[in-house]
């Protein structure tokens, strides 16, 4: 057990620490020690926080010794990114200004995994303030399917740590793809929920009406647990939504009496042919696992994607416009070329940015009218170089083309489901993801759990890790 401890689902470790038969302290210290072994390599954690997890363990593995149970996460280790409040360690939120920060309290989200028993083991690097690249004075965090290719965008560190076995999962925050993307190239499970569904209080803003907050984990059973614990309403947080935690009992692992939407052309234009074969194999399982696939024209894509950074770029202006201009010698290239841009942007053109938005938005509500998700690729090609990445930057339609699966129901605020659907011949991780109407997380993970029945893509790990 002790060769496989670190890859076991959230499920599987959770049974073991229930019945006993393995103890949270035990479960905590393997992990301390992996991530001392290996994370010198793969700099998935911006701060382990050694002496917190254990103490965190040992409260649990005493609750659970006299039957006290919080549930399903109780006594099991997960990371933290760090843009996420947390009143025991620093929240850098991947910038150097914000080096030495200590939050007085920890963000919702947090405070709802602790309240659950959880342990959490440190805080994950991430992309400078959470947009598309890592400050250069920070180390970037290595993919372990391969050093050379892209590890996802900002959730970087909370994909890697998850993938490699160095927490059991991770929570991200996704403003054009930022769960998708890391979790494609990985080979995770991601959701990035409904706008509003998981409270943004104590999270560092990028853009406040495209950052959503969600899991990371090796299943869609995981992910919809980790999401029953964080979702809710938050008093902190006036724009959460209404209404309590997601019910996790119940939920079919079928897809019978689901109607997935697929528009051909959507799914095959620029996309890789691999990628293209994973979601045909999906297809099939929809079919013998008793869905209905319906054909649709998706709502055109092109406008809110080649919009997104523009954008983002306003709202991020807003959220640093205590350090920047100020101190603006301090943020990388990236992060200022974002904010400048948001800066200069006319009043005018953002409110047409707007409009195009909510055009969107309800063209995609409609669409849902007909179906109860459609599938589509993460990203129409498996995760690139850094060399092929720094291409993308010059390069204007193809960084659009790269987002345009992600980004748009960021803008819209529907909830999206990333999920593993096969490999490159080299090796990497491919990702597909299920579109919901908002408020459809169940439905979402239901077909996340239906398709990880039948296959395996998601049980692979990275080789030699």
């Amino acid at each position: 057990m002790e060769n496989e401890l670190h890859y076991l689902e959230i499920s599987e470790l959770s049974q073991l620490l229930h019945s006993g038969k393995i103890s949270p302290v035990e479960v905590t210290q393997a992990q301390l020690a992996r991530i001392e072994q290996l994370d010198g390599k793969l700099n998935s954690y911006a701060c382990a926080a050694t002496e917190q997890a254990l103490a965190q363990a040992r409260q649990a593995e005493a609750e659970l010794a006299r039957g006290e149970s919080r549930g399903p996460l109780h006594g099991v280790p997960i990371g933290v990114k760090d843009l996420f409040w947390t009143k025991d360690m620093p929240t850098t939120a991947g910038t150097t200004i914000y080096r030495d920060y200590l939050a007085s309290e920890d963000a919702t989200v947090v405070t709802r995994l602790k309240d659950a028993g959880a342990v959490i083991l440190g805080k994950m690097r991430m992309t400078e303030g959470a947009f598309a690249i890592h400050h250069p004075e920070l180390p970037a965090p290595n993919n372990p399917w391969g050093a050379a290719h892209w590890a996802g965008a900002s959730s970087s560190g909370s994909g890697v740590a998850t993938a490699a076995g160095l927490c059991y999962a991770a929570l991200g925050t996704d403003t054009g793809g930022s769960i998708r993307f890391p979790s494609a190239a990985n080979n995770l499970t991601g959701l990035k929920p409904t706008w509003g569904r998981v409270s943004r209080y104590g999270a560092f803003e990028l853009a406040a009406s495209l950052d959503h907050v969600g899991p990371m984990a090796r299943s869609a059973r995981d992910v919809l647990w980790l999401l029953s614990v964080i979702a809710g309403h938050d008093p902190k947080d006036p724009t959460s939504l209404p209404g309590g935690s997601l019910e996790i009992s119940g939920v079919s692992e079928t897809f019978e009496g689901l109607c997935i939407g697929v528009d051909e052309s959507w799914l095959s234009d620029g996309v890789d042919p691999a990628i293209q074969k994973g979601l045909q194999q999906i297809i099939d399982f929809i079919r013998e696992g008793g869905g209905v696939l319906q054909a649709v024209c998706m709502p055109d894509t092109r406008t809110v994607s080649t919009n997104w950074e523009r954008h983002c770029g306003v709202q991020t202006a807003i959220a640093h416009e205590a350090t920047y201009p100020s101190r603006a010698a301090e943020y990388g290239p990236a992060l200022s070329r974002l904010i400048d841009g948001g800066r200069e942007l006319s009043g005018l053109d953002y409110q047409r940015i707007l409009l195009a938005a909510q055009r969107f938005t309800g063209e995609v509500d409609a669409l849902f009218n007909q179906v109860d998700l459609v599938l589509a690729p993460v990203q129409p090609y498996a995760a690139p170089t850094y060399g092929q990445l720094a291409d993308l930057a010059s390069d204007p339609e193809a960084n659009r083309r790269l987002i345009q699966f992600t980004s748009p129901f960021n803008v819209s605020g529907h909830p999206c489901l990333s999920l593993p659907c096969g490999f490159t011949r080299q090796g990497l991780p491919l990702g597909a993801q299920f579109i919901g109407k908002k408020g459809s997380e169940n439905l979402l993970c239901r077909a996340g759990i239906a398709v990880q029945r039948v296959s395996d893509w998601h049980k692979q790990h990275p080789p030699g890790i």
